[in-house]
């Protein structure tokens, strides 16, 4: 299996979590994007999404979405 990455600029750590998100604006309310984050990134990530209030959630790398909308 691919080792996942750290969607963070520059970083090269193995990806932990899926930090989901969607923009209200152009986006179905059930539409998830995910970045992927490691340990170190996760809560950056989620702050700058949450400030733009596109924040929603952030699972384990092995959740799948409920739904199955989620995209990378």
């Amino acid at each position: 299996m691919e080792t996942l990455i750290c969607s963070s600029k520059g970083c090269d750590a193995p990806a932990e979590f899926q930090v989901r998100w969607n923009n209200p604006k152009i986006h179905t309310p059930e539409r998830r994007k995910v970045w992927l984050a490691c340990s170190e990134h996760e809560p950056t990530l989620r702050s700058f999404l949450d400030a733009r209030g596109f924040y929603r959630d952030t699972t384990g790398l092995d959740d799948d979405a409920a739904d199955g909308t989620a995209e990378a």
